[in-house]
């Protein structure tokens, strides 16, 4: 039962992650901290996690510096090199992105691969063994292999996925280089676990030009990083609470889990049945723990159109919390637009379009969309990203 539990957690995520700071600011955040681990540093117990965490954030600040500079000098390079045609990723590059299917974080780097027409190939993981990515030291999935004639980068973590690809569209700058301006860093959690955390993942590393051409305005590219995060550290977290809310939607969760995934016979059952009854009793625990304080650096009352803080616990019917938060990013979204993006999906739109995409089929799903005003901006995005291939 408790691998079954754990394999459950891996594919759809439970556990809650405390929000990082991004700011807003016109260049990019030096060090995101890590939700796991620094969001008590000020005001909990001190000791040898927090001191080990505390000089983990000085080394990844340095390196954040380090690898932000040598992005702007790079860039300057880079205008002077290319051609004025921007790059086509697709031409020169295959991808390959492994996944659980059912996982959310996958979900968001396929809804952006797809609206951006690149083509790629899928790898399901197997979540028991996951021999697919044993070449891998990050042992977490989306994994994102880009290959362009011998050599090829590995990409790890769907927002630095997704960032970076991002950049490398609209800039033309090389992958590889590109990739150095999401340093990873290790940290330690609360539990004294290493943990890893992306710098500047949110941010696209671009120049003014190129950022204005995008955007329009600094507003519209804080308003998708903020909105990016929200969907990471809230609505993500709102999934499996609500999949498994009672015994019957936790048995009808892990029979799409298992039909929907790369299981063997023996797993398939042992999902399907075992893990449906514990993922329901821990689902129970999951309100209790999801204890998402307030971000550290976040206001304690936000501009009009930004996602506020999450409440401290979920409700006891966790059916409310889902609504609001589709009712929150509708009302974000507007009357005036189809998308946060104005005439087609940003980011943003993306990457909240693929969290709740893996509901679809399930209770949770149908009940939100008939319970909430989430479903003409979900039908939009579906639309665009099925016209991919003509619009791009």
């Amino acid at each position: 039962m408790a691998q079954a539990a754990r394999l459950a957690r891996t594919l759809w995520p439970g556990r809650c992650a405390l929000a990082d700071t991004l700011g807003g600011r016109p260049w990019p955040p030096l060090l995101t901290q890590s939700r796991a681990g620094f969001s008590r540093a000020a005001g909990g117990r001190r000791g040898r996690p927090q001191l080990l965490g505390a000089a983990a954030l000085a080394v990844g600040g340095a390196l954040g510096l380090y690898h932000t500079v040598r992005w702007h000098l790079r860039a300057q390079d880079l205008r002077a090199e290319r051609p004025a045609a921007q790059l086509s990723l697709s031409s020169h590059l295959q991808l390959t992105l492994y996944q659980y299917k059912t996982c959310p974080f996958c979900s968001k780097v396929r809804a952006f691969l797809d609206f951006h027409a690149l083509p790629y190939q899928v790898v399901e993981v197997n979540p028991v063994r996951r021999a697919e990515i044993k070449f891998s030291s990050y042992r977490k999935v989306p994994i994102l292999v880009a290959q362009e004639g011998d050599s090829s980068q590995q990409l790890n973590d769907s927002s630095v996925i997704i960032s970076a690809l991002k950049t490398h569209l609209v800039s033309g700058q090389p992958l590889d280089e590109v990739i150095t301006y999401y340093p990873p860093m290790k940290a330690l959690n609360d539990q004294g676990k290493e943990v890893t955390e992306f710098c500047n993942k949110y941010w696209l590393m671009l120049d003014e030009q190129e950022a204005q051409h995008m955007y329009g305005g600094k507003e519209a590219r804080t308003e998708e990083m903020r909105w990016r995060q929200w969907a990471d550290d809230w609505l993500v977290h709102l999934v499996s609470p609500n999949v498994y809310r009672t015994p019957a939607e936790a048995l009808a969760s892990f029979d799409y889990i298992v039909r929907e995934g790369k299981f063997g016979a023996l797993e398939g059952a042992m999902a399907k049945y075992v893990g449906a009854v514990a993922m329901y009793l821990i689902s129970k625990r999951l309100k209790s723990r999801c204890s998402l304080g307030s971000p550290g650096g976040h206001p304690a009352h936000q501009p009009d159109g930004l996602p506020s803080p999450p409440r401290h616990h979920l409700r006891d019917d966790v059916r409310e919390d889902l609504y609001e938060a589709a009712n929150k990013w509708v009302a974000a979204v507007g009357k005036d637009r189809p998308f946060m993006g104005g005439q087609k999906p940003n980011l943003a739109d993306l990457a909240v379009y693929g969290v709740l995409r893996v509901m679809e089929g399930l209770e949770a799903f149908n009940d939100m969309m008939q319970h909430t005003h989430i479903g003409p901006w979900y039908l939009r995005v579906e639309k665009a990203i099925a016209e991919a291939p003509a619009a791009h």
